[in-house]
């Protein structure tokens, strides 16, 4: 009798985009209702088992990606543009799988990224309801000097535990490298791009809604100085709502 050689497992490393809108985050969770569990429900349809994907980080409910990577294993001998399609057949329009690849077999989403990119929009007005849900519509003009000394005290390597959420969460350590921190205005809009070596939970948002307040004149740059040196959180570093970030890229 003929034995049967299975096919060896492959690393596949994918890119997806999502409307976080109606989603409870990235990671699964009980309730079922994140991008994790809708991709991991079209995975076991497709090979029949649980696969779990490891993602390059979490992002919270109601926040966007662009590009979001994650890696997962699984034999698959009719190419990676067929996976692609198979996985993507079935998930909901708000969801869309950009690219599969196969992946070297030690490639790590979350490891082996080297930073990411994220984008927070705030409109200065009243956003009309084609953007309301993809940005933070403040109805509020900003000092727009006031904003950018901010931005100039943040940027740069610094202890960020301050711009992260409260949480018990541990960390080998809170430093992080804000490599790039870009302030732009079209009319009404109002964006801001972090780029760093990573985030801490929360940090994005945290970060932008430091911003915010400095241009509404509820912090001072030294102030923000100050908590970078401190480590205190204060109650005008707000988290800013989730509807207003996107993941725009994970770096390797």
């Amino acid at each position: 009798m003929k034995s049967v050689v299975k096919d060896k497992p492959l690393r596949w490393k994918c890119v997806v985009a999502y409307d976080g809108t109606t989603f409870h985050g990235w990671q699964s969770q009980e309730s079922r209702n994140t991008v994790q569990d809708l991709i991991e429900s079209r995975l076991k349809a497709i090979f029949g088992d649980l696969i779990r994907i490891e993602g390059s980080g979490r992002t919270d409910s109601g926040v966007h990606a662009h590009a979001q990577v994650f890696h997962f294993d699984a034999a698959w001998r009719h190419g990676a543009e067929k996976l692609r399609k198979a996985i993507q057949t079935g998930l909901p329009r708000s969801i869309l799988l950009k690219s599969v690849r196969a992946a070297r077999p030690d490639f790590h989403a979350r490891f082996d990224a080297t930073g990411k990119i994220y984008r927070y929009h705030v409109h200065l007005g009243d956003a009309d309801p084609f953007e309301v849900k993809y940005c933070w519509s403040l109805g509020r003009e900003l000092d727009w000097a006031a904003v950018q000394a901010t931005a100039k005290v943040l940027r740069g390597n610094h202890d960020f535990w301050a711009f992260s959420g409260e949480n018990d969460r541990t960390y080998e350590t809170t430093v992080r490298h804000l490599r790039r921190l870009e302030v732009k205005k079209q009319g009404r809009r109002v964006s801001f791009t972090f780029e760093a070596d990573g985030f801490l939970y929360k940090m994005a948002r945290s970060l932008a809604g430091a911003l915010v307040n400095a241009g509404l004149g509820k912090i001072k740059p030294a102030d923000v100085a100050a908590l970078l040196k401190t480590r205190k959180r204060i109650a005008e570093v707000v988290t800013a709502p989730p509807q207003g970030l996107f993941m725009v890229k994970v770096i390797y």
